[in-house]
């Protein structure tokens, strides 16, 4: 989202982060701003039981938990490294600043959370009204058409069941039945284990 070097210029800094490790809880308070250098996180709520659903996959270069920075109130969910990851962080402060002095950083954030308030509506409309294959054939069309977790060359999906699963509030089980039916009626290509969306 921001270019590194501005970030570092506004004293940002890099912090690692190991596989499973909790960057920030769901409810706590916002003091940075958090920007993906290598590897992924995992945005996710969790439920009583301990399982999770996922709100959101962050990839390099992808920002998370921006929405407390901007109305003062707490994490929305919970977000966790998917692997060993590198990450860059800035105050809340000189990130708020750097948006007052960059107005084009600033549009892009808008758009972005534009953009992620449209997917929540998408998953939300899925899970209340659709079924199982047609909500995950939604969910792959949109990583597709937006250029997410979906190779751009061969089509390949870059999410295991259970990640589709946790993203669509199935059991992994019904994620696996879905998705050789789908494969089964040509609406994707399941290849040794791999999974291939088709374009259309």
């Amino acid at each position: 989202m921001i270019d590194i070097d501005l970030l570092l210029t506004w004293g940002a800094t890099y912090k690692k982060v190991q596989h499973d490790e909790i960057i920030f809880h769901e409810g706590g308070c916002a003091n940075f701003y958090y920007q993906v250098v290598s590897g992924s996180v995992r945005w996710v709520s969790i439920n009583e039981e301990g399982r999770e659903f996922i709100q959101l996959m962050v990839e390099k270069g992808e920002s998370f938990g921006e929405l407390p920075l901007f109305d003062d109130g707490c994490y929305a969910a919970t977000a966790i490294a998917e692997e060993d990851t590198v990450i860059i962080r800035l105050h809340k402060s000189n990130f708020l600043q750097l948006l007052k002095d960059n107005p084009d950083i600033h549009f892009a954030f808008t758009r972005l959370l534009t953009e992620r308030m449209r997917f929540k509506f998408l998953t939300i409309r899925e899970l209340a009204y659709y079924s199982p294959e047609h909500r995950i054939r939604t969910l792959l069309t949109y990583f597709r058409k937006h250029h997410k977790h979906t190779c751009p060359v061969c089509h390949q999906i870059k999410l295991t069941r259970q990640q589709i699963a946790d993203m669509t509030g199935l059991r992994v089980e019904t994620v696996i039945r879905a998705m050789r039916h789908l494969h089964d009626k040509g609406e994707l290509v399941i290849e040794k284990g791999k999974v291939y969306s088709l374009e259309k």
